[in-house]
């Protein structure tokens, strides 16, 4: 990839990988990139095989990185055999990577609940419709099973299923990286110690 000459980001001074990424997140956004919350997750399995997929951030503050999912879904079934896990941000058109890494645990009920009512009607029937990550015979099924749906919550508001809800993964390590000329890529490492974080360089 070519690398263009882009504006230094305020990662190279801060103090707080927490503002560096939401700033990061609010530039890919202002780039009109075309989906800037895309992050991949890497979780283990009990055979300690990784697997990876691309899931959306649906919130980060003080707390961590919030995401949803099928508790069923194979990403769902690893975190809580393990609750770790790896995300990673790619934004070309700014030519910047985020990855961060930490412990993963469930959000409340609560919380779940309210986002799960900010979902599309569609979106929540979807969730009732598919058991992620099962053998599915055929589309055909699928389609079936969604329509059962509509049925059974006609004229009336769609509940989150007891299978379905969200994490938060708590960051003990921020690493940020941006593209530079001759693959002198600058690449920044937070690690967490206690109430604060360590910044350091790494090579590229």
């Amino acid at each position: 990839m070519a690398v263009r000459s882009v504006p230094r980001t305020r990662f190279t001074k801060a103090s707080n990988p927490w503002r560096a990424l939401a700033a990061l997140v609010r530039r890919a956004r202002r780039a009109h990139h075309r989906d800037p919350d895309a992050m991949a997750l890497a979780t283990t399995g009990a055979s300690g095989r990784p697997a990876v997929r691309m899931v959306l951030l649906r919130g980060i503050d003080r707390r961590g990185l919030t995401f949803f999912t099928n508790y069923g879904s194979r990403k769902g079934r690893e975190l809580a055999h393990r609750p770790f896990a790896s995300v990673a941000f790619y934004w070309p058109e700014i030519e910047r990577q985020v990855r961060v890494e930490g412990r993963v645990r469930r959000l409340s009920a609560a919380a779940s609940d309210t986002y799960f009512a900010s979902r599309p009607r569609e979106a929540r029937l979807a969730a009732w419709s598919s058991d992620q990550s099962k053998p599915l015979a055929s589309r055909a099924v699928l389609r079936a099973r969604y329509r059962a749906m509509e049925a059974r919550f006609r004229n009336r508001e769609v509940p989150r299923p007891p299978y379905w809800g969200g994490f938060v993964l708590i960051p003990d390590a921020f690493e940020f990286w941006a593209a530079r000329p001759h693959r002198l890529h600058e690449r920044f490492r937070f690690t967490r110690r206690g109430a604060t974080w360590r910044r350091e360089l790494l090579a590229p």
